[in-house]
């Protein structure tokens, strides 16, 4: 099983903070590091957070977030092995091309080790504040995908839609690697065929085994529909100690999921991030 840590971004607004914590992690045994992103954080929003039943995301306007692509460029230059990934980026809010460019870019400066984790949103009024439609944005999200890999692939693009008019230009340098790793979030509406389609991971934002036990008869059936198997898309899923321990480990293994993520403020002790990160290692690293 492997064990990734998230967010390396969020809550820090110095960059030994960024480095200290990711050098640490990546010295104990954690596989990967994981960004969050959010542009702005609105001081209110009748958006409902889809992942607590409160309806609010837990951070205030107030709360720093460093640009996902620009803190894992930060952790590449001062780290070898462990794996960078995006938890996830909001794909239909962004410029296409861009984020392809820097995900390619950042790929090379890693040496091969970044995933690019992305999904369709939540947050109306972000989408609002950066002028982007909120109506459409699946299909602005799967039309992004495909436009960025072509720019990927090395060839000229020609891609013309909806969303897009490209035509007669090529995108270098190229990633590592081939394919670049997407990650695709979120376990509603379409996800499961985007995740199908497109996808090489799947990020479930679930609590527990049990809740995405219940979602993997969707996922079959989607890959069914492209004539793939489930076993080729590695599953990603959020643990933490307090989620049942081991057993709650052990069971999410059963259920086919390669890479469990822990979330920074579960594992934080009173004396602070390392010391709650060197006690978590010692149990379920060593």
């Amino acid at each position: 099983m492997k064990i990734g840590l998230i967010p390396v971004n969020v809550g820090v607004d110095s960059v030994e903070a960024i480095v200290g914590l990711a050098q640490l992690a990546e010295s104990v045994g954690f596989e990967s590091l994981w960004t969050f992103e959010h542009a702005i954080v609105p001081v209110d929003y009748a958006s409902k957070y889809p992942y607590d039943q409160s309806g609010k995301m837990p951070a205030t306007p107030e709360t720093p977030f460093v640009d996902p692509l620009i803190a894992l460029t930060t952790v590449a230059a001062h780290t070898k092995t462990v794996r960078l990934a995006t938890g996830v980026n909001i794909l239909p809010q962004t410029n296409p091309i861009y984020l392809a460019k820097q995900s390619a870019s950042l790929d090379i400066v890693s040496k091969g080790r970044f995933m690019l984790g992305v999904g369709i949103g939540w947050l109306r009024e972000e989408f609002a504040a950066l002028n982007v439609p909120f109506e459409r944005r699946g299909a602005r999200f799967d039309d992004y995908i495909q436009g960025m890999r072509k720019l990927w692939s090395g060839e000229t693009v020609e891609h013309k839609s909806d969303f897009l008019d490209w035509s007669g230009f090529k995108s270098y340098p190229l990633p590592v690697q081939d394919p670049l790793p997407v990650i695709i979030g979120g376990a509603t509406g379409k996800v499961f065929q985007r995740i199908a389609k497109y996808g090489q991971g799947w990020y479930a934002p679930t609590q527990d085994a049990a809740s995405l036990a219940k979602m993997l008869p969707a996922l079959d059936e989607a890959c069914a529909a492209e004539g793939r198997s489930r076993d080729t898309v590695e599953i990603t899923a959020m643990w933490a100690p307090a989620m049942g321990g081991r057993d709650g480990l052990e069971a999410y293994r059963d259920l086919g999921v390669e890479r469990l993520t822990v979330p920074l403020p579960a594992i934080m002790s009173d004396e602070g991030p390392a010391a709650g990160i060197q006690a978590f290692a010692e149990e379920y690293l060593a």
